[in-house]
């Protein structure tokens, strides 16, 4: 993974911003100040904080290995006869699962495979003693359903510039949560939060004030 530049308020909040853009925690990854920023006056005219954060990762190749590995051993103790493939060989490192009769590995609304893309990553993080990004899909389907999201994300936005109404999503999983918000971060006219707690978190569109 490249270096990353992050830009926010001086102090912590540029630190906690990295974590939340590579989904690590501090200490597996390396921090360069290039500037320390300054606070304003009852926070009025500051200066923003730079930092250039780089991930501590072991060869790529060794994630691989051993993500397709861990894959490859689940589906055994479960008694599914898939075969898995690698997507990326680059970090983020995608992986997918092909074969007949999947199913069972999706459950209903791909919660099984949310949370086999999960127990993967905690096995592999236990293993190589740092939390990496990488994702599991089961016969393309995390693919067609992003890309489902995206279209449902641009669709509901339209109806929000021409109702003038805010539109509540049903219930996501964080993933899905996360797809609606990149695809209409940049919109001109609309934009997202999340409200609710748990299982029953959802994304609401609105239209920008101003």
């Amino acid at each position: 993974m490249e270096e990353l530049e992050i830009t926010a308020k001086p102090g912590e909040q540029a630190i906690e911003e990295a974590e939340r853009q590579l989904g690590m925690s501090r200490d597996q990854f390396e921090v360069a100040v290039m500037s320390e920023g300054k606070s304003g006056v009852f926070g009025i005219g500051g200066e923003e904080a730079v930092i250039r954060v780089k991930p501590l990762t072991p060869p790529e190749e060794d994630v691989v290995k051993v993500a397709t590995d861990v894959l490859t051993k689940l589906l055994e103790l479960m008694e599914v006869n898939g075969k898995v493939e690698v997507l990326s060989h680059e970090i983020p490192i995608a992986l997918n699962i092909e074969g007949d009769d999947l199913g069972i590995l999706i459950g209903r609304r791909g919660q099984t495979l949310a949370s086999l893309d999960y127990i993967v990553k905690l096995i592999v993080a236990g293993q190589l003693k740092v939390w990496l990004p990488l994702s599991v899909d089961v016969a393309g389907y995390k693919k067609r359903r992003d890309e489902s999201l995206q279209r449902l994300a641009l669709n509901l936005a339209e109806q929000v510039e021409s109702r003038h109404r805010a539109v509540t999503l049903e219930p996501m999983s964080a993933y899905e949560r996360r797809i609606v918000h990149l695809t209409l971060a940049d919109h001109p006219d609309v934009t997202t939060h999340s409200l609710g707690e748990g299982v029953n978190r959802q994304v609401v569109i609105l239209l920008k004030q101003g």
